[in-house]
């Protein structure tokens, strides 16, 4: 079996894992770290000046028993030279003799097309004839409208003049008449203006007629051919079953495939194993080299699969698999009231608890809040804090308190500090970061720094202590986005060193150490600025 390796040192049974990797949520098993140092040992260090890319190894049995992995990197460009053989495409969509080339080279031509209609000369010429004809067209009916104004201003000062005038009939009569003429002779040259205009127009439409067409044969043919890549995308999963690409997506809200389903690393690995008869044990995925430029990866570090891509067709290929759940607390994740009155609650909120209802989830923030005050109404819930991360929230107990403090936190006048550990030495004192965020559409609830449609997102930040490998800082947010101290603490165009304990950002951990430590505002009934302060356990 040519792509999967094995082990050069036997593995103790007692490290193999009961439940296979959930690709979403786990932490590296020593396995899999094992299989990972081989393999980048064996791609060499990265070069800085390129795109860096994720790979992927799965631990796994072949038929002889015998333990060790297979390993695929995300993307379909052809595999490079290393040696360690990478396991191939789920569909070879590369293949210079495969219907996507064939389609692409036909797209190709139709683009052709197009471009050369869009820029031909005769084209040009009329665009530019109509032009002139339009422009041509309204200068000379302005000029017009102009004399018809001026002749109407000296036809009044005549009607005036010809009240005393023993001709008065007679001069009113020529002065009607003039007028209509003048109506008359606008009404010829806006005809003629008119038909000019409209002769060169009709010459214009019939090119862009016809580069319609060519636009809508491409729509149709790329529609096709993209879905007959992903018909072409078949999955197994352990029980032998197969699925398409475009059944598995037409199962959820996106219906199509997104582009690049199916070329990352989980279903690649997941694919030979089951086509080779090999037995899944764990699976992991890391980043090696340059980050991108908008979205978070760190050299070396471990990541979830992505959502959009991946977690449709791996809800079908892990069918039939025991997965590895995330691990519970025993106790009850339970708010703490710091402070109460008739306006308001302050609590403090533990790390793994939502703040509202999730999905999958109800226990949050609301729900324990509406336990402890059935009868407050309103929203309750005035701002949130992310699951992983603990501290204060400020809770309303009516609807017009709550919309008091929201007033507050839209003129920024409410003031937050959380503190934060870092995964590593922040050398200056203090700064501020301007980095706008957005969603990132292909892996839901990453965030995105994107200077073109991101939404405007700046902190303020200051060193408390430092340690040999670790700095402690206090977190100012001027805006509210979704993950922007993480983002901003982990970004190359921020501090670059991930918050520690991030899953997202950086290295999981037991908890993301970021606490909501302090909060100032108004109170809504006093109008008193009163501060409140929960410091954190890390």
């Amino acid at each position: 079996m040519h792509c999967f390796i094995t082990f050069n040192k036997t593995q103790e049974a007692n490290e193999l894992p009961d439940c296979f990797t959930n690709p979403f949520n786990y932490t590296p098993n020593p396995l899999c770290r094992q299989a990972a140092i081989e393999l980048q040992d064996k791609i060499g260090v990265p070069d800085p000046n390129s795109k860096g890319k994720m790979y992927g190894v799965l631990i796994a049995k072949n038929q002889l028993g015998e333990l060790g992995y297979i390993a695929a990197y995300s993307g379909n460009d052809q595999a490079h030279e290393t040696e360690i053989p990478f396991v191939p495409q789920v569909f070879e969509i590369t293949n210079p003799n495969g219907f996507f080339r064939k389609g692409e080279a036909e797209l190709n031509q139709i683009n052709k097309a197009i471009f050369n209609a869009e820029n031909s000369t005769s084209l040009k010429q009329i665009q530019k004839e109509l032009d002139d004809a339009v422009q041509n067209a309204n200068d000379r009916l302005k000029g017009a409208k102009l004399e018809m104004a001026n002749a109407k201003k000296e036809r009044q000062v005549k009607r005036a003049e010809a009240e005393n005038h023993p001709d008065k009939e007679s001069i009113l009569k020529d002065l009607v008449k003039e007028s209509q003429t003048e109506k008359s002779t606008f009404n010829k040259l806006k005809k003629e203006c008119k038909g000019r205009v409209e002769s060169l127009q009709l010459k214009a439409d019939e090119h862009y007629e016809q580069i319609k067409v060519l636009k809508q044969a491409r729509k149709t043919q790329s529609a096709q051919l993209q879905k007959q890549i992903f018909d072409s995308y078949l999955f197994l999963n352990i029980e032998g079953k197969e699925k398409s690409a475009s059944l598995i997506f037409k199962e959820t809200e996106a219906k199509i495939p997104p582009a690049g389903a199916g070329d990352c690393c989980a279903p690649k690995l997941l694919q030979y194993a089951f086509q080779n008869e090999l037995k899944p044990i764990a699976m992991a995925e890391f980043w090696w080299g340059t980050s991108p430029k908008k979205e978070i990866r760190k050299h070396g570090y471990f990541y979830p699969s992505c959502k959009s891509k991946c977690e449709p067709i791996l809800g079908h290929m892990l069918k039939g698999m025991s997965i590895e759940k995330a691990k519970q607390e025993d106790k009850k994740l339970a708010i703490k009231i710091l402070h109460e009155d008739d306006a308001i609650v302050i609590i403090n909120k533990p790390s793994g608890l939502l703040s509202v209802p999730g999905k999958e989830t109800q226990e949050s923030v609301y729900t324990q809040v509406k336990d402890l005050y059935p009868h407050a109404d309103g929203p309750l819930i005035v701002h949130r804090l992310d699951m992983a991360t603990s501290g204060l929230m400020l809770i309303a107990k009516t609807k017009s308190v709550h919309e008091n403090l929201q007033k507050q936190f839209l003129n920024k006048s409410i003031q937050k500090r959380y503190v934060a550990l870092l995964d590593g030495i922040i050398q200056e004192d203090g700064g501020s970061i301007d980095l706008p965020l957005r969603v990132d559409l292909d892996d839901r609830p990453r965030q995105l720094v994107c200077f073109e449609h991101g939404k405007p997102a700046f902190t303020k930040w200051k060193i408390v202590e430092r340690t040999s490998t670790q700095s402690k800082i206090h977190f100012y947010p001027i805006t509210g986005r979704t993950h922007q101290l993480r983002v901003h603490a982990a970004h190359p165009l921020g501090l670059n060193t991930p918050i520690v304990g991030d899953p997202l950002y950086g290295l999981k951990a037991d908890r993301l150490m970021l606490h909501a430590e302090e909060i100032s505002f108004a109170h809504p009934f006093t109008q008193k600025k009163i501060n409140f302060t929960c410091l954190a356990e890390f």
